[in-house]
């Protein structure tokens, strides 16, 4: 299991909310879905107050990253049966770790880690103001599942691309225990 510290960027690199005149539109990181997000529809999201995305500016202040957070619901048949043993047969709420990209130019230098690693304390930080079960995600594809995979996320039962991560495992990362 990852361990959620303090995140430190590299120097020279800020983490931001996604604001007007970052350069959105320059941003590329192999995937046409992630760069059209961020190019045309992360902005006007955060203005409808749908979602936050924060992007990881570097020295230059090219987006050298980003991510984006919502709040959602997951129905509870679609949990897994050990999971769901003590919560109320109803929609539950989650929080949405919607989007993460890093630029080609800047992938390989494990900025994809500590995106992850911010977003996942941003979660926690809403989860003392806002209950939701869990962090779920929908995987790209099997690259960035084995990513997830790799911070202790787990299927979705009839789901295999949407992951999710339970409140419970989240606060012990950032405490640095291995308790569920």
């Amino acid at each position: 299991m990852a361990v959620v510290e303090l995140v430190r960027f590299p120097e020279g690199f800020k983490l931001e909310r996604l604001r007007r005149d970052h350069p959105r539109k320059s941003f590329h990181c192999g995937s046409d879905a992630v760069d059209d997000w961020l190019a045309t529809k992360a902005l006007q999201n955060q203005d409808k107050h749908l979602s936050v995305t924060k992007v990881l500016l570097d020295q230059a202040a090219a987006v050298a990253g980003y991510y984006t957070l919502a709040t959602g619901q997951v129905d509870f048949s679609d949990l897994p049966p050990d999971f769901i043993k003590r919560l109320p047969r109803r929609t539950l709420p989650v929080a949405v770790l919607a989007w993460l990209g890093v630029s080609r130019t800047h992938q390989g230098q494990g900025l994809g880690r500590h995106l992850l690693a911010q977003a996942l304390r941003d979660c926690a930080e809403a989860s003392r103001t806002f209950a939701f079960i869990a962090v779920i995600l929908d995987c790209i594809n099997d690259a960035a599942k084995t990513f997830y995979r790799q911070w202790d996320f787990e299927e979705l039962p009839g789901h295999p691309y949407r992951l999710f991560l339970s409140v419970k495992r989240l606060e012990a990362m950032l405490q640095g225990d291995g308790s569920n």
